[in-house]
């Protein structure tokens, strides 16, 4: 058998691992709710932060036997709260992930003039959001990720994306019209292509989560892996415990092995 044959049956059987893999002895989860895994539960003591124990950086963490992990994401967090998480990387690290850059662009005040005004005022906002993150937001990120490569020049910085939020034309017959929910998810089009654009020039990977998501997006008919408008007001659109595990745990693993 020949040494590329012999390599090649062992990664099969488990024994060699693929070469994307990410050996990783020292991982840091920083980032917004997304990466908290607000709206998933079991928030133990970590306060307005909301870290979840069924976030996909805990659930990385707890399949990757001896890894240790530093996980300060947090709820509400923009491009200036993730510079100073940042300082919670050592070069010892050798993988980040993040998700951060839609509170920057008002994510919060688009769910809420979407939810409460006309369809032309949800327009309006989310084009508001778009020019924002079209102008401004790239700067803001290429900071973030320059900080992150600083800290650890040697780690694997891996990027993370936001769902699209609706299935249009989907199940709902009540709540937001389908002009509000394609607006909505246009917006987050929109963040997942300038996210993209700026890990990739950092040379981060960007891990899009929208395919994993999609089928099971808010009015899909079946399982969700988003909560709709919920009480706590904070959880609405954020991934439950299945949007964690299912809809961005598999796509990162996809990555990092």
């Amino acid at each position: 058998m020949s040494a590329a044959l012999g390599v090649a049956a062992l990664a099969m059987l488990g024994v060699v691992s693929p070469a994307n893999a990410v050996k990783a002895t020292n991982y840091v989860a920083l980032g917004d709710s997304y990466s908290s895994g607000v709206g998933a539960g079991s928030y133990g003591n970590s306060g307005g932060c909301k870290r979840s124990a069924n976030s996909y950086p805990q659930l990385w963490a707890n399949r990757h036997a001896g890894t240790t992990f530093t996980f300060v994401a947090c709820s509400g967090a923009r491009t200036g709260d993730a510079l100073n998480q940042a300082n919670s990387i050592t070069s010892a690290a050798t993988l980040v992930t993040i998700s951060i850059g839609g509170n920057d662009a008002g994510f919060t005040d688009v769910i809420t003039k979407c939810t409460l005004g006309s369809d032309q005022d949800c327009i309006n906002r989310v084009n508001t959001a778009k020019a924002y993150a079209t102008g401004t937001l790239p700067g803001l990120l290429d900071g973030v990720y320059s900080k992150i490569k600083s800290k650890a020049p040697n780690a694997r910085l891996i990027v993370l994306g936001y769902p699209r939020f609706y299935t249009v034309p989907g199940s709902c017959s009540v709540g937001l019209s389908d002009t509000k929910r394609s607006a909505i998810n246009s917006g987050a089009d929109t963040i997942a292509s300038v996210t993209s654009g700026r890990a990739s020039a950092a040379g981060a990977t960007f891990v899009d989560v929208r395919g994993s998501f999609t089928g099971h997006n808010i009015c899909s008919g079946g399982s969700s892996y988003l909560n709709s408008l919920t009480w706590p007001v904070d959880e609405s659109y954020h991934p439950t415990a299945l949007g964690q595990s299912n809809g961005y745990y598999p796509p990162l693993a996809s990555v990092t092995g």
